[in-house]
């Protein structure tokens, strides 16, 4: 078990594609408003030009150890890393026509204090009830007795979904393989 939530262990088990999202292109972003760290949005407000969507299953705390089971499970472990690597290449994405937001099963309590303590620019949106799978169809997972998202990034352009990145690894490199993506077209 790594103490360091900012660091990828470097035996982490790397998530297969399994084709859980492979419906997802083309499909229009549901009507929903979340709570997020920045008040209640609309994701189809936010997607209306170019979002950039990334769902993750829960960024841990500091002060709260990380279970060893959960390195164990393929793509779970990196949500801190993966949601650093997004405010770092927030005004990249801006500059090309993306607005950032970030998405998970967790309360608005833990996403409002995972936005401050890692200083996103950004809105975290909290899915507790996981409306946005029921949705689209997200994939998920069980564990500790909750329903997790599995880690999916998507780019949703006039509100519909342009491109996904499935699975997400390493979690750290997926803000840097979307600003590819984007310069590319």
């Amino acid at each position: 078990m790594s103490a360091d939530l900012y660091t990828l262990p470097p035996d982490l088990p790397v998530p297969e594609d399994d084709g859980a999202c492979d419906n997802l292109v083309g499909l229009m972003v549901p009507q929903l408003t979340l709570e997020s760290s920045q008040g209640p949005l609309s994701l189809r407000q936010l997607s209306l030009e170019r979002l950039v969507l990334y769902i993750y299953p829960r960024t841990g705390r500091p002060d709260e150890p990380t279970p060893p089971e959960w390195d164990a499970i393929p793509g779970a472990r990196g949500c801190t890393p993966e949601s650093c690597a997004f405010r770092d290449h927030a005004e990249e994405l801006a500059a090309l026509g993306a607005l950032v937001a970030g998405l998970s099963a967790q309360p608005v309590e833990e996403q409002i204090e995972v936005a401050e303590r890692l200083g996103l620019p950004y809105p975290v949106l909290a899915d507790p009830e996981l409306k946005l799978a029921a949705a689209l169809r997200l994939p998920t997972f069980e564990f500790g007795g909750e329903t997790l998202y599995k880690r999916v990034t998507l780019v949703i352009e006039a509100c519909a979904i342009a491109k996904v990145f499935y699975p997400v690894f390493p979690p750290d490199a997926n803000a840097a393989e979307v600003v590819a993506w984007l310069e590319a077209r």
